[in-house]
């Protein structure tokens, strides 16, 4: 009798396992991450959220990065999967306004993510709602020579005046104030951003590249004038040379500052520049009275509205929202993480943009050519570009912006 009851238990402990073995959900993960570190902070990733939630199971689809921006537009209204990265910002309306991406306010609400997130909360809304959950960003500033400015016996500017009044020293040294490359483009699009926000802040910046105001504005005007003020103290030529060129103006001494991506950082160093020669600063305020935005390109994670596993796709985006989550993603990154509460190693210009962007309460822009669609961006580089070289040609580069702006948007 006690062999039938063991047989029988046996057998009923059998018929358990393997359905629940067999309910192994799997959540699809779509990614452009096939870069080395991309790739490594990903697979770091989904063996962290798999190991606190043994039965799912993550399938990852890497595509190239180039590849994926197109990729995106068809599985998203093809065989979708439960969660695809990408970016925040005016990058993410276009698949919001098509109903594209799950709105999932429910999990910053659960998870207090508009505190701990609360820097990138603007570019992750639309309508009120979140549609997505950003994992990384890299801050832009200024660059500068710490011996330049030594020589030169002036202090890191708080205020965009400060920062024309140093320029007046430098060129009496003979050194160039400000200096960049924009022989590709965007380099430019750096400094018209930063400008806009100081001079009139994340929201009319947002509108202006969505198409909602026209680029003859007043207050757009108002941004080139402030440009205008540097531009006697920016190196010549600037359409004529690389980015790259541009650091070794730095890395010389040619020049005092350059308004760059934290990315360069590697690039000044190469280049000779060390911890002790190399600042970082925050671009300076133009109006007080508005709330301080930062440039910050910012990668997400979205939940497509086609996802067959809504449930466990949002308990991956809470995963990626904790804390220590992002410290150790972003460690792989080499980047930034956008929870005030994770920590970053003791590279000081991790250090300083991870202080001025977890207290950007103005709102965090992505970067021209992101937050314009592409027609907009490449026109208004080009025009930044001519601006530089011929300020005197704005009203006709506003004019041709113009009609840009409403071809473009016409839709």
């Amino acid at each position: 009798m006690n062999i039938l009851k063991t047989t029988a238990l046996v057998a009923l402990m059998g018929s358990i396992a393997i359905p629940a073995m067999a309910e192994q959900r799997v959540l699809k993960l779509f990614t452009d991450a096939s870069d080395p570190a991309p790739k490594a902070a990903f697979e770091q990733l989904v063996k962290g959220f798999e190991a606190e939630n043994p039965d799912v199971k993550v399938e990852v689809n890497t595509f190239d990065h180039e590849g994926y921006k197109t990729a995106i537009r068809n599985f998203l209204t093809a065989d979708s999967p439960d969660l695809a990265n990408w970016y925040a910002g005016n990058r993410m309306a276009p698949f919001v306004n098509a109903g594209q991406f799950t709105d999932v306010s429910d999990v910053w609400e659960e998870n207090g993510l508009k505190d701990s997130l609360g820097s990138a909360l603007k570019s992750m809304t639309i309508d009120g709602k979140q549609w997505g959950v950003p994992y990384t960003y890299y801050q832009w500033g200024i660059y500068y020579n710490k011996d330049v400015y030594k020589k030169a016996g002036v202090e890191v500017p708080k205020t965009w005046d400060e920062f024309i009044s140093n320029c007046k020293k430098f060129k009496e040294m003979g050194v160039d104030c400000l200096t960049t490359g924009t022989k590709a483009l965007w380099p430019a699009a750096g400094i018209f951003d930063y400008l806009d926000l100081r001079t009139n802040g994340y929201d009319f910046h947002m509108k202006l590249t969505s198409g909602e105001i026209p680029w003859t504005d007043d207050r757009v005007k108002a941004v080139f004038a402030e440009w205008k003020k540097v531009l006697p103290y920016t190196t010549k030529n600037v359409a004529a040379i690389d980015w790259q060129d541009a650091v070794s103006n730095i890395v010389q001494g040619k020049a005092a500052n350059y308004v760059m991506g934290n990315f360069a950082v590697a690039t000044f160093k190469d280049g000779g520049m060390t911890n002790d020669t190399l600042g970082f600063m925050d671009f300076p305020t133009i109006n007080p009275d508005i709330p301080r935005a930062e440039e910050a390109p910012t990668d997400t994670i979205h939940i497509p509205a086609g996802a067959k596993n809504k449930a466990d796709a949002k308990k991956f985006l809470a995963y990626v929202a904790k804390a220590d989550v992002q410290t150790k993603m972003n460690e792989e990154l080499g980047q930034l993480p956008i929870n005030k509460n994770s920590s970053v190693g003791d590279d000081p210009y991790l250090q300083a943009g991870f202080k001025i962007l977890s207290t950007a309460d103005g709102g965090i822009a992505q970067f021209f050519d992101r937050d314009a669609p592409a027609q907009m961006a490449k026109a208004g580089m080009e025009g930044f570009q001519e601006f530089m070289a011929y300020p005197d040609h704005l009203d006709a580069i506003l004019e041709r912006l113009e009609k840009v702006r409403q071809r473009v948007y016409k839709n």
